[in-house]
């Protein structure tokens, strides 16, 4: 529909005047700019269809619209700043469909800085909960804005378990965008893990869980240094379970990563009672004793202190869910083999019963030395005989 810009003030309140009196329909000229001449009104559309379909040739051919429809179309010419006072020929239509596009250009800009910025909190999230810390936002913030379809990024730390050795350990986060939205999600990222310089890597890919059993950081890097960690995970029904999961090096799955062995509940391990079995001096306390079951389970070689012969030393245990045992390491981590240890927690058990033996034959001892008076016999006294 095609006005002219200066009549569009007549035109708007010839329109409402003939809304107020019940009309519903107007029909206009196609090729020809609409005025209060050419535009004609009616109370159906029926008689609206009648009149565009009378014209003979393409001059006189009218098209019908809503009454409303032209109302609101007229007022936003009004309210558009437009020099209302301009002879131009106007596209009512097109003027109408680029001044909404122009409105909710500024709405769906918006909305997209809206959920970028809650899409950039959830990555950053998932790396902080996944054990990256909090130090990536500016490089999310530039690829986010980038657009593309994927994109990586590079960290590099230094590992170690409190003991002497620098492990390096550069990872590859993966990221990926949404084939059906503009959202960005964290994948998985990629380990190498290099224990001594100008020497290939050992290389495992770990992969993104949403339900929170991700494997972390620190937990892959237990798990390529070879010993287990223990997860709450779930099956494919999305229920919860627990297992012990450790790198299996000797095999590997169609992608190249090192198959990863599952030793579930039902397989019998029991880490309290390995540690049980060995004079550790922070089992006798109840936090510290939790703290060293927790850090054993997130797969950390741990740091404790045997007591053998009443003298402290400094050990390093980790758990072993496959043999159901501990492994344990001397102050230089040198493995200590299972039949020494137990011979050590045998040996301080035999100075514990034999001090316990001791004790109760001193108690004895000084029972046997301390008799009671009343239980000692009474001497006769000598009647003499008078004379």
């Amino acid at each position: 529909m095609n006005i002219n810009i200066s009549e569009t003030e007549t035109l708007l309140s010839f329109a409402e005047e003939m809304a107020s009196l019940g009309y519903r329909y107007a029909a206009h000229p196609v090729n020809l700019s609409a005025d209060c001449d050419n535009i004609a009104f009616f109370r159906t559309s029926m008689g609206a269809e009648d009149h565009c379909l009378a014209g003979r040739n393409d001059i006189d051919y009218f098209k019908s619209v809503p009454i409303d429809s032209l109302i609101k179309d007229l007022k936003t010419v009004m309210k558009s700043g437009i020099d209302l006072y301009s002879n131009q020929k106007l596209d009512l239509t097109e003027f109408v469909r680029l001044s909404r596009e122009n409105k909710q250009l500024p709405e769906n800009n918006l909305n997209t800085n809206i959920m970028n910025e809650t899409n950039l909190k959830y990555l950053k999230d998932q790396l902080k909960y996944t054990g990256f810390g909090e130090t990536f936002d500016t490089e999310l913030r530039e690829n986010m804005l980038k657009g593309d379809k994927d994109f990586k990024i590079m960290h590099t730390g230094i590992m170690n378990n409190g003991v002497p050795n620098r492990d390096t350990v550069t990872v590859e986060l993966n990221f990926k965008k949404s084939d059906q939205t503009d959202m960005y999600f964290f994948n998985s990222y990629h380990v190498n893990l290099q224990k001594e310089e100008n020497k290939p890597g050992l290389e495992q890919t770990f992969y993104i869980n949403n339900d929170g059993t991700s494997i972390t950081l620190k937990e892959a890097y237990n798990l390529m240094e070879g010993r287990s960690v223990n997860k709450d995970l779930k099956n494919k029904e999305g229920e919860t379970y627990n297992s012990w999961i450790k790198i299996d090096f000797k095999q590997t799955d169609n992608s190249g990563n090192f198959k990863i062995n599952h030793y579930h509940q039902n397989y019998g391990y029991d880490l309290e009672a390995s540690l049980e079995k060995h004079s550790i001096k922070e089992l006798n306390t109840p936090q510290y004793k939790e703290d060293l079951m927790n850090s054993l389970k997130k797969g950390n070689l741990q740091s404790v202190t045997f007591v053998v012969g009443g003298v402290e030393s400094k050990m390093f245990v980790e758990a072993n869910p496959q043999f159901k045992t501990l492994n344990v390491y001397d102050a230089n981590l040198q493995r200590i083999n299972h039949r020494e240890s137990k011979e050590e927690k045998k040996s301080e058990g035999e100075k514990k019963s034999e001090k316990q033996s001791e004790k109760k034959q001193s108690e004895s001892t000084d029972e046997n030395s301390e008799t009671p008076s009343a239980n000692k016999p009474k001497k006769r006294r000598q009647q003499s005989n008078s004379v």
